[in-house]
Order: C-alpha cells, then structure tokens, then sequence
C-alpha cells in the first residue's frame, strides 16, 4: 500500500508512511493521487481531498464531521440515542436565548464553548454570575444536563472495534475529569452497556477512529462527546495498540477494496443472463 499522513506526530511509528506537510498539499498532487490511503489530513483538506480527488482518507469523513464541534455531536446522538446522550439546549447568543436557557435548566448546569477540547471551555453553572461570565465567551450557547457522577470514561475506537479503554476519575476541583484538566487514570472494568453503546455509534454513524467519553448513571451509559483525535496519555502502551489496529484496519480495508475490484465484470465481458 501507498500511504500519505499529513500528521508526523501521530503516525511517527507507522512503517512505510510517507509525510507530507499539509501546507505542501499542491506541491504533491501526484503523490497523493497515487496514494492508497490519506491519514490525518486537516479539516480544511477534506473538500479537496475526498470530493476533488475522490481519495480514501482516515479517520472517515464521518469521524471529522460528527467531530468538529460539541454542536455537530450532539444533534448527531439526539437523532440516534436521544435517552443516551444528556439533555441539551443550543442555541445563538441573545439576550432573549441566553435569559431563557436560565430559566428553564435546573441548576446546576454545565455549559460549553462548542469548539473546545481537553476540557478547556467546559463550566459548571450554579450561579446567573457564572451563566453571564459564559455567555460572554461563546457566540452559541451550549447548556447540557449535569449528570451525578465522579468519573468517566474515556473509549478508544479504531477501525471496526473497541481497542483500549480507562475510566477518568474526577480531578480536585471536584468537577473536570479530563486527564489534563487533573483527572486521574484508573484501570478497571468497562461496563458491557458502556461499549454496547460505543460499538452502536461508532458502527451506525461509520466512525473509525476517536476516543467517546462515556459516563454511567446507574447502569445506563450516556455518550457526552467524541474526540476524533484523542490523547494517549491514560495508558502504558496505549498507542501502540492504537497503531496495530490501525494498520490492520487499513490492510483489510484495501484488500476488500482489491477484491470488489476484482469481481466487477469488465465492460467488455456480457453479463450472464
């Protein structure tokens, strides 16, 4: 296989890749057009790669869709696990919008900057000061359900499957789970409901690479977001499972590929009556 990354960083272990800077895209029209496979490009890439020059790229167009912002999930798991997925108001910043949305969620709250990662742009609201410090920020309000928990998970999707996982414990400011934000990694059993629900996204919504952040209240698990590109700093050895997978996943994906070609008829050949 030919294969292009357009990220050094996170297919720096991957053999037999060739990089190139994507700023450098026209200059190696030919190569890509070549190539069997596109991995990481950047969001702006996409139209040109995959409606230009009808290339494969990974992760899927799906995964880059549904991941580029907390507003495109959202609607995505409202429409396919409404009672997974917790409740959540968006709209724009007005004064009527911003008034309402107080009114009407129960405090407290937590509000999102939707394009916003780490969990940077995440707040807990339980005061009007607090709801008007955020309103400041963000031209869309973004409101959601605040769900009773300590800790959450943190799923990690490759190709067709579930390859790693770890729950999320909360950090001392008793709110933010994220490991960057303070959260602290723990190794334990993910919940059978937990990945049911991962593996019924990601399948239906042809997702093939991000990490889903799963909280469970009770025994129902709740989807709060996905990350299409994801940290592997909750687990020794973690990328390299992410880098088997993910080779594996492009071999059978290519060979398929091989073998649809193959049992097409030849124009030139009848088809059997």
């Amino acid at each position: 296989m030919k294969i292009i990354s357009f990220d050094a960083l996170r297919t720096l272990h991957l053999p037999h890749v060739r990089y190139i800077k994507p700023e450098s895209m026209y200059e190696h029209l030919d190569e890509i057009k070549e190539a069997d496979w596109l991995l990481f490009p950047q969001y702006w890439q996409l139209t040109a790669l995959v409606h230009g020059l009808k290339k494969r790229i990974f992760p899927s167009l799906a995964s880059y869709m549904i991941g580029h912002d907390k507003v495109e999930m959202t609607r995505t798991f409202r429409t396919v696990a409404p009672h997974q997925h917790p409740y959540t108001i968006i709209s724009a910043n007005t004064p009527y919008e911003a008034e309402k949305i107080w009114d009407e969620m129960p405090s407290p709250f937590v509000a999102k900057i939707p394009r916003s990662s780490m969990g940077n742009g995440v707040f807990l609201i339980e005061t009007v000061g607090q709801w008007r410090d955020y309103v400041a920020q963000t031209d869309i309000l973004y409101a959601q359900e605040y769900l009773p928990i300590d800790r959450d998970m943190r799923i990690i999707w490759v190709g067709n499957k579930i390859v790693s996982g770890y729950w999320r414990l909360q950090s001392d400011n008793g709110f933010h789970n994220n490991i960057s934000q303070g959260g602290q990694v723990e190794e334990a059993l993910l919940p059978k409901e937990a990945q049911d629900l991962v593996t019924y996204l990601a399948q239906s919504l042809d997702i093939n690479h991000a990490g889903f952040d799963i909280a469970m209240v009770g025994s129902t698990p709740y989807v709060i977001e996905i990350n299409r590109i994801f940290g592997n700093q909750g687990i020794q050895n973690i990328q390299q499972e992410v880098n088997t997978e993910l080779l594996n996943y492009l071999n059978e994906q290519h060979l398929l590929s091989i073998a649809h070609l193959i049992d097409q008829p030849s124009e030139f050949e009848p088809l059997a009556s």
